[in-house]
């Protein structure tokens, strides 16, 4: 069996742009891009994929879901032979084994640390704008440093109060278990005396892409010369920091819209671009920058801008991510800022408008960059100026275009006054290097005769070997193909899931208690499971309860529902329904399609939306029961006693029927 952690490292690297390019040529449509479908015959593209959503779509034929379902289709591979596949072309090393029961309880243990985390951000937050010490102390220092509320609640940013054990003994108090409160990085255990590892301090939750709070950095806001500036999260099984980059949760979609990311170094320099209207941007977290992340960011453009102060270390830091961030195919540019400042110091001297036209009247071509920095730093000393051409043709030989390699000699002779045919023979050395062919190896299956196609003939071992059987297509595209049942709460049924995937994590509601002064929200997630479990109702389709079940669980556990969490699903079925439901043409709502009253996106209205699909869902099952009442009565045929039994009850379901239609507007449930 692939581990879990294994998994999830396959489906971060796997670019679905970048899978499907190898079978169909793309091109780039607004924020998606369009292709002649690979599964049926067609003259007019209608074969759609979504980097942010990381998914495929064919409107023609009706195939949709990741990068490894496109792998499983067009491959015919398995579901583990899949991973494999996407594994070796990103070259993740994988290690198969039998589930222990160690195995598994490691695996409750991350889902437990996620709860603890996300409890942590929740009470981090209401420290910071509720508690007397957090306004006094971590509110104003964000005050003073031009931060509005806006941007502190979007990035969630809390304060982690100065009594040594506070969150601990708040967080014991409140149910969660110290151990999970140790091992998430939260609190330190010294011989039996646990207090917290961030108090006195600034919080700012590490998102994943989901929105999943991994862990932590905290910033000490009183002078203490024996106390670092800076805390982070250790390594934990949910927090690896080597694999994420600050704010992408947030970024993500403005990266996509404005094809470019901007590297900045640290948490309040992504605040502070944000509150300039920048909002495609990341944070290495004052680290250099490493394969995982450059490919995390890779997944939403190949174009990157890195933000740099204008001092030497500055400077250094550029040139050692520049190779890293080249050798992914990215293409780079740079932009050194005034000398002694950084994206948030400089970001607030200046007018937004100024600020966002310095970045784009001063971005420099990495080359440019490059050789202009060292041809500095040289000085007309010989031996330094040849040690500056290897460094800049070190450069251009990572690249894995050769188009891009051959502008970029060109670019480099030019600049360095050499012979282009002496630059380009010094690549070629590199290129030829055994590291060089070993990177650029295929990640095909072994034997074929090209390196290209699978063979189709796995076993099927491994996870969910025994559903997918030997790499036909069987169970994969089930949920594409199959027929609808016949019960009539098919559609309400699947619409609750779409609302619940969709916008499960949508604030649907806000009370504020006007005595106390606290703010109750109630989202989408929540209305909708309180109000179907309240009068113990049930999901007909079998697939569909156990996406609801699913989605209940993770609600109770405090964390928000979201697509990706279904989109990389490792059941098939489930993953390819997902990605039906999140690419309906024109992204209607069939109930609200159906009655032709839909003008406003579906955000706009989701207080209209989700109490009519929750009375649509209750009819449904309303009209389930009626069924099985009249089939009931004839049944019971010559039992009078009975039969007034069940017209009563009869009665009372038409009654919750006719209101249930007057909540719908007076709209007939059919």
């Amino acid at each position: 069996m692939i581990d879990h952690s294994t998994i999830e490292r396959i489906f971060d690297s796997a670019q679905i742009v970048d899978v499907v390019s190898e079978f169909v040529s793309l091109k780039r449509r607004g924020v998606n891009y369009l292709g002649l479908c690979p599964f049926h015959n067609e003259k007019t593209p209608s074969f759609t994929v979504s980097p942010a959503k990381g998914i495929f779509k064919c409107f023609g034929c009706g195939k949709g879901g990741n990068a490894v379902n496109f792998i499983m289709e067009h491959e015919h591979l398995s579901y583990p032979e899949a991973l494999r596949w996407l594994a070796k072309k990103y070259h993740i090393e994988i290690e198969e084994k039998e589930v222990t029961p160690e195995e598994l309880a490691k695996q409750n243990e991350r889902e437990s640390m996620l709860v603890v985390t996300q409890y942590a951000a929740r009470q981090f937050a209401e420290n910071l704008f509720h508690g007397h010490e957090g306004m006094a102390l971590g509110l104003s220092y964000f005050r003073e440093r031009g931060f509005g509320d806006a941007v502190l609640h979007k990035f969630e940013v809390g304060y982690c109060n100065e009594r040594r054990d506070d969150f601990t003994k708040k967080a014991i108090a409140a149910g969660y278990k110290s151990e999970y409160m140790v091992m998430s990085g939260l609190t330190i255990d010294r011989e039996g005396y646990l207090f917290d590892r961030f108090a006195g301090r600034i919080m700012f939750p590490i998102h994943s892409l989901s929105g999943q709070v991994l862990g932590f950095g905290g910033r000490i806001i009183k002078s203490d010369p024996k106390a670092a500036k800076y805390v982070n999260t250790p390594e934990t099984e949910i927090y690896h920091k080597s694999r994420i980059v600050y704010g992408i949760f947030q970024a993500r979609q403005a990266i996509i819209k404005e094809d470019r990311c901007y590297l900045v170094e640290g948490y309040t320099d992504v605040l502070s671009m944000h509150e300039t209207g920048i909002e495609n941007v990341v944070a290495s977290s004052g680290t250099a920058l490493t394969q995982d992340q450059i490919r995390l960011i890779k997944r939403f453009t190949p174009n990157i801008t890195m933000l740099y102060d204008g001092d030497p270390a500055g400077i250094k830091a550029s040139l050692r991510g520049t190779d890293m961030v080249l050798e992914e195919g990215m293409n780079v540019r740079i932009v050194m800022l005034p000398e002694g400042e950084d994206p948030d110091s400089y970001s607030k001297k200046v007018s937004d408008e100024e600020f966002k036209r310095y970045l784009k009247e001063n971005e420099t071509d990495f080359i440019r960059f490059k050789t202009r920095l060292l041809i500095d730093e040289a000085q007309g000393d010989p031996v330094r100026r040849a040690n500056l051409v290897r460094e800049v043709v070190r450069s251009i030989a990572v690249i894995p275009d050769q188009i891009t390699r051959t502008v970029y000699v060109k670019e480099c002779s030019t600049q360095l006054g050499m012979p282009e045919e002496v630059v380009l023979d010094e690549v070629m050395k590199l290129r030829k290097q055994p590291s060089f062919r070993d990177r650029n190896a295929w990640p095909g299956q072994e034997g074929a005769a090209d390196g290209r196609t699978g063979t189709g003939a796995g076993t099927g071992s491994g996870l969910w070997g025994d559903q997918q059987g030997s790499g036909t297509n069987g169970s994969r595209t089930t949920a594409a193909r199959q027929r609808k049942p016949e019960e009539t709460s098919y559609y309400s049924e699947r619409e609750i899931l779409r609302l619940l995937i969709r916008y499960g994590a949508e604030v649907l509601t806000r009370y504020t208690d006007k005595e106390t002064g606290t703010e109750t929200i109630t989202t989408v997630a929540d209305y909708i499971i309180t109000e179907i479990k309240e009068d113990d109702l049930r999901f007909e389709n079998e697939l569909f309860t156990s996406m609801f079940e699913e989605i209940t669980f993770t609600v109770e556990q405090g964390l928000a529902p979201g697509d990706k969490q279904f989109v990389h699903h490792p059941n098939p079925a489930i993953s390819t329904l997902v990605v039906d439901m999140l690419t309906e043409k024109d992204s209607l709502s069939l109930i609200w399609g159906k009655h032709g009253a839909y003008v406003e996106t579906e955000e706009m209205k989701l207080k209209e939306i989700v109490p009519d699909a929750v009375l649509k869902f209750k009819g449904d099952k309303i009209k389930i029961m009626q069924k099985e009442i009249r089939k009931a009565m004839i049944e019971a045929a010559g039992d009078d006693g009975k039969i007034s039994e069940l017209q009563e009850q009869y009665k009372v379901m038409t009654s919750l029927q006719k209101k249930i239609s007057a909540g719908l507007g007076g709209r007939l449930i059919i």
